[in-house]
């Protein structure tokens, strides 16, 4: 079993068809992570720029609260207990800010909402992410206006396009693995291999 964690706009569909798709059982927003093997952050509105010492830049969502403070809990118990974490889009973007990192509230070019294959990225040889997809170019979607700035403590970047993070690790951690993109929406491809690599480790901390 493990938790997940939609803001109220978050559309759950994909993110439920990924999961079954790896015949991973789940719960949605719980306010502990007792009882659950692994936590997965999924997209949606912007980080809360005071987070991360900002005020908000014109094109920055209004924040939602509940959402954030409740994240900021679930991340932390999974950093303490090691419950492996797969985070997506927006989630990415939280998990930095939880370990001390700031985001760059606008960028042009990266939100191409309807777009299946909206440009590449360059994985880093010997990351976990390219274990799982490979290393050098892939091509991914893109929905985000926001992006990493610096780096939160102990996060390894191992996927970019040019300046532009597109996926994170914390290498001390049995898995936590976080990307830009949204694999729940390629889930035909090679895309669902995240969910099947997450499914595999949580698989086996449910047995430890």
């Amino acid at each position: 079993m493990i938790a997940v964690s939609f803001g109220e706009k978050t559309n759950q569909a994909p993110y439920r068809a990924a999961l079954d798709s790896v015949r991973l059982a789940f719960e949605v927003n719980p306010a502990k992570l007792d009882g659950y093997n692994g936590l997965i952050l999924t997209g949606g509105t912007d980080v809360d720029p005071a987070r991360y010492h900002q005020t908000p830049h014109s094109e920055t969502d209004l924040p939602d609260k509940e959402r954030d403070r409740r994240e900021a809990l679930l991340v932390s118990e999974a950093l303490q207990r090691d419950i492996p974490i797969l985070a997506i889009c927006r989630g990415m973007q939280f998990l930095n800010v939880v370990l001390g990192g700031t985001l760059t509230q606008h960028i042009e070019g990266h939100r191409q909402p309807r777009v299946y294959d909206a440009h590449s990225v360059h994985i880093r040889e010997g990351s976990r992410l390219a274990s799982i997809l490979k290393s050098g170019e892939y091509r991914i979607n893109s929905r985000h206006h926001q992006c990493v700035a610096s780096l939160g403590e102990g996060l390894m970047k191992t996927a970019a396009d040019g300046d532009v993070v597109e996926a994170l690790e914390l290498p001390d951690k049995r898995f936590v693995l976080a990307v830009q993109w949204h694999p729940e929406d390629r889930i035909d491809g090679d895309d669902r291999k995240l969910f099947q690599a997450f499914a595999e480790v949580v698989s086996a901390a449910a047995r430890a």
